[in-house]
């Protein structure tokens, strides 16, 4: 074959970038050396605990135990755990707070983590997977080489924390499973929980019990409120009542503040004689002080308060406030703020994201249900509309309006569902969008399912594998698409559980569970003959083709992958052409046969350039520099490499900018240049340092 038409010459001269042109190893070097990488952002060291509030009294004691007991830890060569356990608003999470911001500033300069499991638990687990992630993230690895299985995000979490005293906070545990793997490789995990969580104890915790305040400690913060009259032994009185819960003083403090008529005496009475009354666990209920405050609310805080009681998940937006007919939320938002009903979470880049405390949010779904049945599910359908609108424009920004899509373009606009700023504008806002609602968007497929929405269900699960398959977050997938499958079998659209059973296979091929992803793709064999879009067809021998390459059967996915190009061709859609003559080339590497992967190769990277498809270049150069290795043509395949570092680059393809840096680099050490290796290794290290990470983390070499 004519070594022109493979985009490489014996000569080791070729065009890169129009018309720059190289001649051999030297000018190579030269170029590697000059790739000027994007520089890494600026280092910020994360403070996520939440921040400590002025209104803090009389725990001096248990500041100065928790103090003592980091001092301790200190010396130890293992990293400190603390377990502070007590009763829902007792005051665990501020007096951590206190803790962080009066001493342990200086003492962990590797940043502040913080992380309240109860907000990704479903069905009684926690989403540590997605914890370790954010956590990830934030320490500035980059998305991309973010591993997607809980251990090596495990692995690759110890080993940034590694040399780096870092603080982290876990809120609300349940079991000390869901603990361990945060546990930093330098630095102090505290955990916050209602119980003790013995087996973190048995693993060397220190375990320290939060009591109520008692009525000298209590008096104190009674005491603090201003404009706050007292008489007769009222703020004794009211601290017995209110159990020593210092956020159900809070809530009456912020009663009283309403009222400035009244005083101590009134709350008392307003709390009645037996004070707040005791759960079937024996434990305090805090839902007398909660009615008194709600019913001292606005009407729009009211109607924000019943919102949170009406939502799947545990956050929201104003904008999903706005969709759901909440008037004035940034007020509403701010009075629950002021009466301590609420929290701000979520990071300062994207929308602000409102929650209630755990223990509030009991008592909003207790006041929500009380609501008329047809108001509770107008509220849901309003929330869904919003989310499956939203998720549909940040699909499009994530995956390219030219992505095969089954559901129609939203009706209104992403400026129409936002309230202020637009939610997003470009494909990471959108994708860091997703990821921050991606617990909302899992709870609200079950609600959705439950009511039996059915398109409502299959359209955001479509629109959710930007999601899923980006970040990786392919056990939310499964259960999503488990949903999806039955949502769209009910309402007869054969199409859409194809793609959903599809979607489905791919989660489980991320996981590296090839048998259940079979077993979805034979479950949408039957469908095929329903569905007229070839392109369907061709989706499923695709995964089907990647399942059997990754299974060690490349002659097989060979024929999976010439179907799926079969079916793309009938509908001349180029890009699915070149990627399954991508995939084609794959196979046929694997299968031993390097010469008929670059004929393949050959054609498919004219057809890209032409049609412009140029994020298939550094994918298709790769596989062709492999190519080229196996049969010993090194300066070819170096040239190929180079191309796919260039390309990758230019399109800011970290990942696979790291492999074709990787494979040139193995070239030259091969050819004996020395030149070329260094410059290989030295932008190697420069790429690392940029993404966070140390060589090899977070890459996946099932396909190249």
């Amino acid at each position: 074959m004519d070594e022109r038409k493979l985009g490489v010459t014996t000569t080791t001269q070729n065009s890169i970038s129009g018309s720059a042109v190289i001649t051999g190893p030297v000018v190579m070097a030269g170029i590697v050396e000059s790739l000027s990488l994007a520089p890494a952002p600026p280092i910020v060291t994360p403070r996520q605990v939440p921040p400590a509030t002025s209104l803090f009294v009389n725990r001096t004691a248990e500041l100065d135990r928790l103090q003592s007991v980091a001092a301790a830890l200190r010396t130890s060569q293992a990293p400190g755990i603390v377990v502070l356990s007590g009763l829902g608003g007792v005051g665990k999470t501020q007096l951590v707070a206190q803790w962080a911001a009066r001493v342990l500033e200086p003492s962990y300069p590797g940043g502040h983590l913080y992380a309240d499991l109860e907000e990704g638990r479903r069905d009684g687990a926690s989403d540590v997977g997605g914890v370790l992630a954010g956590f990830l993230r934030s320490l500035g690895v980059h998305p991309d080489f973010v591993p997607g299985e809980l251990g090596e995000r495990t692995a690759l979490f110890r080993s940034v924390t590694a040399g780096r005293n870092t603080l982290v906070v876990v809120d609300n545990a349940r079991q000390a499973a869901e603990v361990r793997p945060l546990v930093p490789a330098a630095g102090l995990l505290v955990v916050t929980s209602r119980t003790g969580l013995p087996g973190l104890v048995m693993d060397g915790a220190v375990a320290i019990a939060l009591e109520p305040l008692d009525e000298r400690a209590g008096v104190e913060l009674v005491r603090s409120w201003h404009d706050v009259t007292d008489s007769g032994g009222a703020a004794e009185t009211l601290v017995r009542l209110c159990g020593g819960l210092p956020l159900a003083l809070r809530a009456v403090g912020e009663w009283l503040v309403r009222r400035p008529q009244l005083g101590l005496k009134d709350a008392v009475l307003a709390l009645g004689v037996d004070g707040l009354p005791r759960s079937e666990d024996g434990t305090t209920s805090l839902d007398t002080v909660l009615e008194m405050a709600y019913e001292g609310l606005s009407d729009q805080a009211r109607q924000l308060y019943r919102l949170f009681g009406c939502l799947p998940g545990t956050t929201a937006t104003a904008d999903l406030a706005a969709a759901a007919g909440v008037p004035a939320v940034e007020e509403a938002a701010g009075e629950l703020l002021t009466a301590h009903l609420a929290v701000v979470v979520g990071s300062q880049d994207g929308p602000r994201r409102f929650r209630p405390h755990d223990v509030v949010r009991a008592h909003t779904r207790r006041v929500a249900s009380v609501l008329p049945e047809t108001d509770r599910r107008a509220v849901l359908r309003a929330v869904a509309d919003f989310y499956v609108a939203a998720a549909a424009h940040a699909d499009v920004l994530v995956l390219g309006a030219g992505r095969f899509r089954l559901q129609e373009f939203p009706e209104h606009s992403v400026e129409e569902l936002s309230t202020g700023e637009r939610m997003f504008t470009d494909r990471a806002a959108a994708l860091e969008w997703l990821d921050a609602e991606r617990g909302n968007l899992l709870a609200l497929l079950r609600a959705a399912a439950d009511e039996r929405w059915d398109e409502t269900v299959w359209r955001l699960c479509e629109s959710l594998w930007a999601l899923y398959d980006g970040r990786k977050h392919h056990l939310d997938s499964v259960e999503a698409h488990g949903l999806g499958i039955e949502a769209a079998r009910r309402c007869g659209r054969a199409d859409a559980e194809v793609r959903m059973r599809n979607q489905l296979a791919r989660a489980h091929y991320g996981l590296g569970s090839f048998e259940e992803a079979r077993n979805a793709l034979a479950a949408a064999e039957p469908l095929l003959d329903q569905v007229t879009d070839t392109r369907l067809k061709g989706m499923i021998r695709e995964t089907q083709g990647l399942v059997a390459l990754a299974s060690g059967a490349p002659e097989d996915a060979y024929a999976l992958f010439a179907q799926a190009l079969e079916a793309n061709s009938a509908r001349q859609d180029t890009h699915g052409v070149v990627v399954q003559s991508y995939n084609i080339a794959q196979s046929l590497l694997a299968a031993g046969r390097a010469q008929d992967a670059l004929d393949v190769l050959s054609e498919a990277r004219v057809t890209a350039v032409d049609a412009r498809d140029d994020g298939m270049l550094p994918r298709i150069d790769l596989v062709q520099a492999r190519a080229l290795q196996r049969l010993n043509r090194l300066g070819p395949a170096s040239e190929a490499a180079f191309r796919a570092a260039e390309q990758a680059h230019k399109w800011k393809q970290y990942v696979r900018l790291d492999r074709a840096l990787s494979i040139l680099s193995e070239l030259a050490t091969s050819t004996s240049d020395a030149r070329l290796r260094e410059a290989c290794e030295t932008k190697l290290r420069e790429l690392h340092r940029g993404v966070g990470v140390t060589p090899g983390d977070g890459r996946d070499d099932r396909a190249v």
